[in-house]
């Protein structure tokens, strides 16, 4: 970040209710010479001692602020905070913030040195006022230097004796640090009301970056107890954790300001802190956001679901909410879908508001899962909060899983607990299927860095995490699941825990409901095999022997593993399963083979295992089985789940990925699809056949292609054509966009002149949107896709003006499809430019582009052309860069592509994945291209009627 010209000289604190008094004075120049040196501790602060040693200079073992875990020696009680952020920039364009904070801690372990983290906080031009060190109840020894180490983010305090373990203490500090734009720590978001642009501050702590903001011991099991008071312009509101005091006006500086002094906090964790400054409105539950978006009711919904979302986590935790309120705040720009700060949640627009004459079926279904996502943590992460973030699956995971059951129960008609399957299970089973993968949970000591921490945001950690736990809630029993959840959450609220904890008090509630259950093994021993190796098994049932076997299920069966596995990746498997569409008893497989002589079936009975997709692997049988669940899909469909219709689609598909099964196989299960009407099924077709349209949407293969989905997806677009009245009634269906998607992307006719006539209609009168929320999406898109500079520059303009964030993100997305090269290479540069394209939205519209088969290449030279811009002045907060590493090469399938990779691998993270990727591709492509033209050129040809 820019080096900060500032110094700071901060009035003394009186008592809580005392006036604050604050005075910026400002350096004339920003230069570079302020920032500390990471080499030397002299330059750091204006009273360092030169003579103590630089960790460059260290010989033998890292020293202690060389190392990114804090050591053991001190635990923090209580936090006191004063900020005042500027909500206008300086002389120069910055925008700082100013504070200062006093934190009490214990001394565990005699110790001469104290470590907290800061970082970006500037201490240099503070004559003397980085720290100031008391006892409490006893003389604290004297300060010998203290300095800024960069690569660790410690505020180093070398002291000149011992603190003594045991004993109290309080450190002082002052700072200075800049309002930044990077959507990460304190930071600042900008937006236009009636055409004039604001400013306001607000904080993403999550997971290291509360450091940013004061000085702090900034990890998950520090928790402590922290009053705020924020310094803010008159009209504007704060916002914490806490409910605050009355405001006070105070003057400083000769500046009309007003003070917000916000109750002591419960205990908790330094990334579940928050607090804005804003001149935001609320409704009376206290959804925040723009007041023009409250006005026009875009809080409405979330406002009727909060209350029963919330009951229902009462009741399903049994324990009331553990604060005395909840604040939900939509933010212009926020990095992150949704954070769950404790009492004040803070979102993306398009995550809380709702408006339905823009916000589509799939908008509102997003805005109750997140709310109920991040409602769910209050107490499962934030009342009990994992130790340290090799765990973070656990946090993040369990709330993914109970967010559809709290959303559920909101919207009890939406069958979200299916829609989860094909949401978070087949997705993640994409991903978990390489050898590149990671296991749910590791030692602490292989996740020190930030950077390390970060990584572990991804999918494997929320859904997976959600379909472990599901899988254990089903085999125990929901019943049993929660009882167990509910003595772990009153034994171990408002402390830290590690997942065994969890592990303990779910099999107290098992052996309490003994012995109907019939695990074979304990908890604990059954969830290691699915927590501590990563990937998963392939069940193969053979239904002439009985036989039953597994083993690791790999998308490429010839790569190697890097990581070895604990338990030789072998499972204990949950088996669910029904005869002939009649249920049977579940059993475990405990091993790699066993028999049961009760899975052998003749004639024409089908066995279909995994009911309801609801354990985390894939089914393979015997070929009869596999053809008498194919007739079945062909004569009477119905007959087999819904959910499992779309398993079948899914394990089908990787299963001849994987060489398994006949690729045909595969492409057989997608034939009953003239009569399918539902969602899952058809949703998981389209995603698994997105890769051979992926692999091949560059070649002569893509055409038969085409012809052969056109075929599949017409009756269900006539059927949707139908029963709305040749479109003029929208059913709030998500089945209805799968049908318009599908059939446009391939080229219905139909199709394509019902979207351009819409899109048209809608050009000639923009003031009168002609086009259901739930088809615009498909609508913006195939129309911009048919059209030119006109049609893009149109909803270039409609976007600038959306007022509604969802319709935003649609825009943003369609504007994405374009088949104009250098429209699109227009649009990419736009996301160098935060004045067009929003920091938080570069990422969603350069994947989107690269989605494009037109844009693909594009990106890919946008990417390599701006690496070092993107890297450094978006950063983390902005955009995920292994994200847009998958976006850009998720097609490459050539020696040429696989070599540009290599050549550019070290400036690009994870680039492992992407060559692995590509390498698997290469093989995939080459051994089937020509029997797939085959088999699509054949099944498109017209059949013969009767």
């Amino acid at each position: 970040s820019r080096a900060l010209a500032l110094a700071l000289a901060l009035v003394s604190v009186g008592a809580l209710a005392s006036i604050i008094a604050l005075s910026v004075l400002y350096a004339k120049e920003k230069t570079k010479d302020l920032e500390p040196s990471p080499t030397s501790p002299a330059a750091a602060t204006t009273t360092a001692d030169s003579s103590f040693p630089s960790p460059s200079s260290s010989p033998g073992p890292p020293v202690p602020w060389q190392q990114y875990r804090l050591p053991d020696t001190l635990a923090p009680v209580h936090y006191a905070i004063t900020l005042w952020p500027r909500l206008e920039p300086d002389g120069r364009g910055l925008f700082i913030f100013t504070g200062n904070s006093t934190v009490r801690f214990v001394c565990l372990k005699d110790t001469d040195l104290i470590l907290i983290h800061s970082n970006r906080l500037n201490f240099t031009l503070l004559q003397g006022h980085e720290a100031q060190l008391m006892a409490l109840g006893a003389t604290a020894p004297a300060i010998k230097t203290t300095w800024l180490e960069l690569t660790t983010d410690y505020l180093v305090v070398q002291l000149e004796g011992r603190l003594e373990a045991g004993r109290s203490y309080l450190l002082h500090t002052e700072f200075v640090g800049e309002l930044a734009d990077d959507l990460a720590g304190f930071y600042r978001s900008k937006y236009k009301e009636n055409g004039v642009e604001k400013i306001l501050a607000t904080t993403q702590m999550q997971p290291t970056d509360a450091r940013k903001a004061f000085p702090c011991f900034d990890e998950p099991a520090m928790k402590a107890v922290f009053d705020l008071t924020m310094i803010h312009p008159l009209e504007t509101v704060a916002l914490s954790n806490s409910i605050n005091y009355d405001p006070i006006n105070v003057t400083i500086e000769g500046r009309n300001l007003t003070m917000t002094r916000f109750h002591s906090t419960e205990m908790m964790s330094t990334y579940l802190l928050a607090f804005v400054v804003m001149r935001f409105f609320h409704n009376q539950i206290r959804i925040w956001a723009r007041k023009q978006a409250i006005l026009e009711g875009q809080g409405d919904y979330a406002l009727e679901k909060t209350g029963p979302i919330l009951s229902y986590f009462q009741n399903y935790y049994n324990q009331t909410y553990p604060l005395t309120k909840s604040d939900q705040i939509a933010l212009p720009d926020f990095s992150a879908g949704a954070m769950e700060n404790w009492g004040l949640i803070t979102y993306r627009e398009s995550a809380l508001l709702y408006n339905p004459a823009f916000s589509s079926i799939e908008d509102k279904e997003y805005v109750a899962t997140v709310i109920s996502h991040e409602l769910a943590h209050m107490w499962f992460g934030n009342l009990v909060t994992m130790r340290w973030w090799n765990d973070l699956w656990l946090n993040e995971g369990f709330a993914t899983y109970v967010s559809y059951l709290g959303a559920d129960s909101a919207e009890p008609t939406w069958k979200l607990n299916d829609l989860m399957v094909v949401f978070e299970i087949h997705g993640v089973m994409q991903e978990d299927d390489v050898p590149t993968s990671h296991p749910l949970s590791c030692e602490e000591g292989e996740v020190q860095k930030p950077q390390q921490i970060r990584h572990l945001f991804d999918t494997i950690t929320y859904s997976k995490g959600a379909a472990v736990l599901r899988m254990l809630s089903d085999s125990i029993t929901e019943e049993v699941f929660t009882q167990g959840l509910r003595t772990y959450l009153e034994e171990h609220k408002y402390n830290s825990t590690i997942c065994t904890d969890l592990w303990k008090h779910l099999q107290v509630a098992v052996d309490e409901a003994s012995p109907g259950l019939g695990l074979p093994t304990s908890v604990e021993d059954i969830m290691n095999r699915w927590v501590l190796q990563m990937g998963y098994p392939v069940v193969t049932v053979d239904t002439r022997t009985g036989r039953l076997s597994q083993k690791h299920f790999l998308i490429d069966p010839e790569a190697e593993m890097d990581r070895p596995s604990p338990f030789n990746y072998e499972w204990i498997v949950p088996i669910s399963w029904m005869k002939t569409g009649v249920k049977q008893s579940p059993l475990w497989l405990t091993t790699k083979e066993a028999t049961n002589s009760n899975m052998t079936i003749g004639g024409a009975d089908w066995l279909l295992v995994n009911l309801r997709t609801s354990g985390f692997y894939r089914v393979n049988y015997d070929q009869e089985n596999w053809e008498r669940l194919l007739a079945q899909l062909d004569t009477n469909h119905q007959e087999i789940p819904e959910i499992n219709r779309a398993q079948l689609i899914s394990d089908a598909f990787n299963l001849a990925r994987s060489k398994l099964v006949n690729f045909t196989l595969a492409l057989r299960t997608t034939k009953y699809l003239v009569r399918e009407t539902e969602y899952t099924p058809w949703l998981t077709v389209s995603n698994n056949l997105n890769y051979y349209f992926l692999m091949f949407d560059r070649s002569p293969l893509y055409g038969p292609m085409q012809a052969y989905m056109v075929k599949q997806v017409e009756p269900l677009f006539n059927h949707f054509k139908d029963i709305t009245a040749n479109w003029t009634k929208i059913p709030d269906k998500y089945n209805q966009v799968v049908a318009i998607q599908l059939a446009c992307k391939n080229g219905l006719k139909a199709c394509e002149d019902l979207t351009y006539n819409l899109f048209n209609a809608w050009m000639k009168n923009p003031s009168n949107n002609p086009i259901s929320p739930n088809l615009r999406s498909t609508v913006y898109c195939n129309g911009l896709a048919a059209g030119g500079q006109r049609e893009w520059d149109f909803a270039w303009s409609m976007y600038k003006n959306a007022s509604v964030a969802s319709e935003a993100e649609k825009l943003l997305w369609a504007m994405a499809c374009s088949k104009q090269p250098w429209i699109l290479t227009r649009y990419l540069e736009y996301c160098l430019d935060s004045e067009r394209i929003r920091k938080q939205d570069a990422s969603y519209v350069i994947n989107s582009i690269a989605a494009n088969v037109v844009g693909q290449p594009l990106v890919w030279d946008f990417v390599r052309a701006n690496w070092n811009y993107l890297f450094n002045d978006y950063g983390n907060g902005s955009i995920s860069f292994e994200s847009l590493l998958y976006s850009v090469t998720r097609r490459f399938a050539s020696e040429f592509e696989y070599k540009e990779v290599k050549l550019n691998n070290p400036r690009f993270p994870d680039f492992h994945q992407a060559l692995e990727r590509t390498r698997v591709n290469i093989k995939w492509v080459s051994s089937h291209k020509d029997q797939i033209l085959s088999w699509f050129t054949e099944e498109a040809k017209p059949k013969p009627q009767p």
